[in-house]
Parts: C-alpha cells; structure tokens; sequence
C-alpha cells in the first residue's frame, strides 16, 4: 500500500488518518503543525510526539514528495528551485525577495499543456498534475531554505501561481493547497496574499467568482484581437475573446473591497505592441466595461524562441496609449532572468554554473 502523503492532506483528513492509526485528534493538530507552522521535513524532528508514535508515522506516512534537484541564485537575489517528484517529473519554484514583503512563484503542474508560443514551459508539454501537498511543499522549502525552519518570514510572504503549468486545469488541487496553507495553525498565508494566474479557462474564471474566500485573479491577454491570440495563445480557439471577457466581468462583479482583477500583456517586439494594438487592447477592456488593471511584460527572451522583448520607450508608449484612453497601466520588472526563472522562462533548464548554489 502506498504511503499517506501528509502535505496534502487537510486538517479534517489528517485528523481521520491519526484517527484511523488509533491516536487521539489532539495529535492531528500537532502533526499539522509541525508540517506547516513550523516546516519539520522529518518525523524525526517532531519531538514532541511520542517516539512510537514517529515510527508508526514513518511506516504509514510520508510528509516529503519532493527532491531537490538544483538551486540558482540570481544577482538581483531572485532563487530558482528544481525539484523532482517522486516518479521523476520536473517542477519549478521561484523565491523572489522584495522590500517590503518575499513572492514565491509556485508551479501547479509539471509541464503544461496549452502550447503559448511565446513561453519556453510549452515545449515540454503536459506532464502530469500536481497534487495539493506538491504544491503546498513548493512554498515550505523555499522558505526553508531563505529562513530556515520554524523561523517566521520577517516581511510576509506573498505567493503567486504564475509558475509552470495552467493553474486552471488543475482547479481542484489549487484550491486546496490555498485552503491548507490559508490554516491559522499551518502557513497562515491567507487567499488575500495569493494570485493565481490563468491563460484564459472562462469556466474556472466563473467558479472561482463563486468562492467567497479566493486568491485574486490575473488573466493573461497577450493579443487584443482574436486573429492574433489564436496564433500566440491556442487556447483562445476554445475560449475566444467574447467568452473570456463575458467571464472576466462577471468574476469583476463578485469583486470585494480588497479586490481587483489584472490582465497581464507580454510585450513582443514586432508582434503585439503597435500603438494600433495598444488602442485595440484599450477598445476591447472599454468595450466590455472592464476596470482592470493592466500589467505590462516585456518579454524574457530564451533560445530557442523566436520573439524579443519590446524596447523600453516601445512598452511606455504602448503604457501611455493604455492610460490615455482611461486603463490603468503598469510596466511589470523582470526578476532572475539571468537563471531561468523569469515570466516563461521555467522549463526545468540548467542556468550557467556559476549561478548555482549549494542544495
């Protein structure tokens, strides 16, 4: 029989799986956080568990998936993650450490299936889902690894589901990772701090505008016009510009407070920023009565690729196009391009060998 794999278990299963070793539920909630609220990576370090209760753990249970294949450290300090899982699939993390608060981009699936020309992780393909406790794992070694274990991030972590994968397609799974590290007693990093990104999945848009306590939303554009998002993003084909932007206002109506929805636009020379297409792009979020913010990106370039980042005074004036026809804009800074871990940049490569560190 395989082993239980801790991580993804939530607290009411983790309870009926102690529950079902013949332990009382108050070791449930010790077990939850060790893993979560205080990083253990062994049962060993649970001291203060029972030592017959660590060996019936270790025969039932396992709390690691991943395996820590690589670490790149890039020079504006950004940290690029390659673990392996269990059954030898690629996965991705990136730790990117800010002034006032630390971004961990996670991955949602190892490899990924929606073929956007202008990003490197396409060309694997899907590989398979990640499972909850993959995912919630991600977040506990790169911390780990930045503090160390049991120690509290001193600025507040900010995560974002912008990593390899669609997070869309793989709906079920995200939603738990959100809900088991969201735990008061586990990471305690609240939907409110959490972004998940999608290539445009118009039903999940829906379904998430129906959760009360969600991560927010950015949906990535690329194109103002179908013709060309057909080319760039073929997930369009299945889910035009119409569709997508009829799902992206009702998500805007479910909008609280504290919310705001963001479209994210990569910049490529040549090919999507004319200022016609910036006055497509203003038209179209007009038209539908969208109040979104949008993020500018120029794009990382990587080999074998055939795009190139649109030029600095290019993205401003394609900013300044935006903002004068009433769409706030913003032009969104590239981090650790020199080790493969910017924005469609992550598929599982080696960076130059002098930017890796110690695993």
């Amino acid at each position: 029989m395989q082993p239980i794999y801790l991580s993804s278990l939530s607290q009411p299963e983790l309870s009926e799986f102690v529950e079902s070793l013949g332990e009382p539920a108050y070791r449930a909630r010790q077990i939850f956080a060790g893993l979560h609220q205080r990083r253990l990576r062994s049962f060993a370090e649970m001291t203060d568990l029972p030592k017959e209760l660590r060996a019936k753990l270790s025969e039932h249970a396992v709390i690691s998936s991943l395996t820590l294949e690589s670490r790149y450290l890039s020079t504006d300090g950004t940290r690029r993650y390659l673990f392996k899982t269990h059954d030898n699939f690629p996965v991705e993390t990136v730790f990117i450490p800010e002034e006032k608060r630390d971004t961990i981009c996670f991955s949602s699936q190892s490899g990924c299936p929606l073929q956007c020309t202008f990003c490197l992780t396409a060309q694997l393909g899907l590989l398979r889902n990640l499972t909850a406790g993959e995912i919630v794992e991600q977040i506990i070694i790169a911390l780990n690894d930045a503090y160390g274990v049991s120690v509290q991030p001193p600025r507040g972590t900010n995560l974002v589901g912008m990593g390899a994968g669609e997070p869309f397609l793989n709906f079920e799974e995200l939603m738990k990772a959100i809900r088991v590290m969201a735990e008061p007693s586990g990471l305690h990093i609240v939907a409110n701090r959490v972004t998940v990104s999608t290539a445009g999945v118009a039903p999940q848009i829906r379904e998430l505008a129906a959760i009360p306590d969600r991560p927010h939303l950015a949906v990535s554009l690329a194109a103002p016009t179908d013709k060309l998002r057909n080319e760039l993003m073929p997930i369009n084909k299945k889910w035009p510009l119409p569709e997508l932007l009829s799902a992206c206002k009702d998500f805007e109506k479910s909008l609280k407070p504290n919310e705001r929805l963001t479209f994210e636009y990569v910049m490529l020379a040549g090919v999507n920023d004319s200022d016609e297409h910036g006055r497509q792009l203003a038209n179209l979020l007009n038209r539908h009565e969208l109040s979104a913010k949008v993020n500018l990106i120029p794009h990382n370039p990587a080999e074998p690729l055939p795009y190139h980042p649109s030029p600095p005074e290019r993205v401003e004036l394609f900013r300044e196009i935006l903002e004068s026809k009433g769409v706030h804009a913003f032009v969104r800074k590239s981090r650790g391009r020199d080790i493969l871990a910017a924005c469609g940049q992550l598929a599982a490569r080696s960076a130059p060998e002098s930017l890796r560190s110690p695993c």
